[in-house]
């Protein structure tokens, strides 16, 4: 069993409080026991006789969770004298006591004062301060968890002290110590190479996006449908809708061609075409959500919130009311494409669900003529977002807006279908590959 003795005499059994086990030849004490604690202390900010002296002045701000070699601030040596500010001397170890930096540390590598923010412990002989100072990195979590307070909870000197410690052996300190420089030097240049990894990888989706988009991801084969032909095939569809009724005819419609020239098509495969948008796609804006004006029957419907890059979060999703004419015109079917029109402009993902759904008018609905591929006009739309195309040709300052007119305008490269087909296929086994690498570094 632990007991603990204090100075009047009395004992008191502590085996509750005891962490963990430790080996023979340490011992549990507290940290008020192994060197001499102290807050800093801010002198009178109106005298201006106190600071801009030659006295290195700690903040919070200042710590590092590493050697301090640095510290902005400085105080006079009147401040010294007629203030309660103490001077904390090299090697001692600086804890944050206050706000967003309960727990952050420093060690000091020369003298230096502190705020009142900062407790410093000043260690007695035979206490290596970096064994003290990865012993309170390990403690952070629950000095957050015993701070009080609103919006700044602190932790006061008293609990910090009162913290139990195991103390090892001087030797033994030094060997801990030494043992986790290096695994935190280790840590250190495994995170660097991991930034550098996502980095890279975040660079090489943008490559295979842009290789993809030109017919330069996967070998062309000359015996595809012309995507020529698939226009043809996709006017006539929709000359069938018009005569039906079913859709309006689009008077600003246009068809791109060849010029003599060529010069503006000469990195385009020759069984591709340039095309708007609105040329193979019929585009609609959701539903307005008005609480006084809508009527009819409550269902639920898709916000930007819902569409991701290339995924759908139906995590939250609202309902409003529509009536029995809007049913077709709002609705949402599988292999519909649904882009944000405001905000992060051009985020999009294709519906992929059996059953429909309605959507709101921060949403455009791209329904596609001729079994073109939805999802090779995600990954077009992604690679227009990563070089600041969509952002670019939006309107608004504070706000970005995708607008119908807009969208409709922005010139595609249509390859034929079983092209787009194996585009997509490549894509998402690259990036495949590339997210196992990523979730492995995590």
């Amino acid at each position: 069993m632990h007991y603990e003795k204090f100075q009047d005499g009395s004992v008191k059994c502590v085996e509750d409080e005891i962490p963990f086990e430790i080996p023979q030849g340490w011992e549990w004490t507290r940290l008020g026991i192994i060197g001499n604690w102290g807050a800093g202390t801010t002198p009178n900010r109106n005298n201006p006789d106190y600071y801009n002296g030659t006295i290195p002045w700690l903040k919070t701000g200042d710590l590092n969770d590493d050697y301090i070699t640095e510290i902005p601030e400085s105080i006079s040596d009147l401040a010294l004298k007629e203030t309660s500010v103490r001077l904390n001397p090299a090697g001692s170890v600086l804890i944050a006591m206050y706000g967003a930096t309960i727990g952050k540390l420093g060690i000091l590598t020369f003298p230096a004062t502190t705020n009142q923010a900062c407790c410093a412990c000043i260690t007695f002989d035979n206490i290596e301060q970096k064994y003290l100072f990865f012993f309170l990195l390990s403690q952070r979590d629950s000095f957050i968890y015993r701070g009080v307070g609103g919006a700044q909870p602190n932790i006061s000197k008293e609990k910090i002290i009162s913290t139990l410690f195991p103390l090892p052996p001087y030797s033994e300190q030094c060997r801990i110590a030494f043992m986790l420089d290096n695994i935190s030097s280790q840590v250190n240049n495994i995170s660097i190479g991991k930034d550098e990894i996502v980095s890279t990888i975040v660079s090489l989706k943008k490559k295979i996006l842009d290789l993809a988009i030109r017919g330069k991801l996967v070998p062309q084969d000359p015996s595809d449908e012309p995507a020529s032909v698939l226009l043809e095939r996709i006017r006539a569809e929709k000359e069938e809708l018009i005569k039906q009724g079913k859709i309006k005819r689009n008077k600003k419609g246009s068809v791109i061609f060849k010029g003599e020239d060529n010069s503006y098509y000469e990195t385009v495969p020759t069984n591709w075409e340039e095309v708007s948008l609105s040329a193979i796609a019929e585009i609609e804006l959701g539903k307005t959500l008005d609480s006084v004006k809508n009527t009819g029957e409550m269902f639920p419907y898709l916000r930007s919130v819902n569409i991701q890059w290339n995924d759908t979060d139906l995590s939250d999703i609202k309902k409003m009311r529509f009536e029995s004419d809007e049913i077709e015109r709002y609705s949402v079917k599988k292999g519909d494409l649904l882009i944000c029109e405001g905000g992060d402009v051009g985020r999009c993902s294709v519906w992929k669900k059996e059953g429909s759904i309605f959507y709101q008018n921060a949403l455009h609905r791209v329904r596609f003529y001729g079994d073109c591929s939805a999802q090779f006009f995600v990954y077009t739309m992604l690679y227009l977002e990563s070089i600041g195309y969509l952002k670019r040709i939006s309107n608004g300052v504070t706000i970005k807006h995708l607008t119908k007119n807009i969208l409709t305008n922005i010139p595609f490269l249509l390859p034929p279908i079983a092209g787009q087909h194996r585009i997509v296929c490549a894509i998402e086994t690259y990036f495949s590959t590339l997210d196992k690498i990523s979730t492995s570094l995590s």
